[in-house]
């Protein structure tokens, strides 16, 4: 009697999964996820096209290799395939950095100049990394500007509509549950990568409390509450054993900020 009992939720549960299956639209949903790897493609290309056009890159060698070289241990160390992001270097006052669609990650010169050391800078670029990562940049797009838009966009750029994408990638926050997403995913990538988290959230706070600074930092004013921030970050570091392994002597990381201000 067991057996035939056991026998029957068996097939019951076969039967089950398979008409629940059945319900899906699978040429509707594979359509729609191939869209979208293609709208972001190609507007990752459409927007990094349209402001390098724009804005003054660094293309320096030796500056570039410094950024990677910094990168290079926080990607390592949580296997994040380094060649995957798209990382420049802009001129610009603002001390702000973004990142955009397919992987592009921009880091403004105003950022590395405002950063006192490695670990506050690598702690941004690890928040952006994790936006790109937890695709939060087409969550945040799709819901601001329409998905219907974007996918517009993608085959053919309309001047108006791609002013108002760039706009928001780079003057305005994601919802308050994906930045402390990102923040958090932040610590866990720099704790991987032995580089301690705590400058970073020193960074924050100072920011938020220069009035002279606030007014170029983007970060902070389009991001809210930035002493919270750095609170919850260092509430969760207590009681952990953080190691810290330098990249770069002090004198490299300011020769870096020297170069790129240049």
């Amino acid at each position: 009697m067991k057996i035939i009992s056991k026998a029957l939720v068996v097939y019951g549960s076969f039967f089950l999964c398979w008409f629940l299956l059945a319900q899906l639209d699978y040429v509707s949903y594979f359509e729609i996820e191939k869209n979208k790897i293609f709208a972001e493609d190609k507007l990752g290309d459409i927007i990094w096209n349209e402001m390098e056009r724009k804005e003054d890159v660094i293309y320096d060698d030796s500056t570039v290799r410094v950024l990677d070289s910094l990168l290079k241990p926080l990607c390592e160390a949580n296997a994040i395939e380094r060649d995957s992001l798209k990382v420049h270097i802009v001129k610009n006052s603002q001390v702000n950095a973004f990142a955009m669609p397919d992987n592009h990650l921009v880091v403004y010169t105003g950022l590395i100049e405002a950063s006192k050391n490695e670990q506050a800078l690598l702690g941004v670029l690890g928040h952006e990394i994790a936006h790109i990562e937890k695709n939060h940049v087409m969550k945040k797009l799709s819901k601001e500007i329409g998905f219907s838009v974007l996918v517009s966009l993608a085959t053919g750029a309309n001047g108006t509509q791609l002013a108002s994408v760039i706009n928001t990638l780079t003057s305005s926050a994601y919802d308050r549950s994906l930045e402390r997403e990102a923040d958090m995913e932040s610590v866990r990538y720099m704790l991987k990568a032995s580089i301690d988290p705590r400058p970073f959230a020193d960074f924050m706070y100072d920011l938020s409390l220069d009035n002279e600074i606030h007014k170029y930092t983007y970060i902070v004013t389009t991001h809210p509450e930035s002493a919270d921030r750095a609170k919850y970050i260092l509430n969760y570091l207590k009681g952990k054993k953080i190691k810290s392994k330098p990249i770069l002597t002090k004198e490299a990381f300011e020769k870096f900020k020297t170069n790129v201000s240049n």
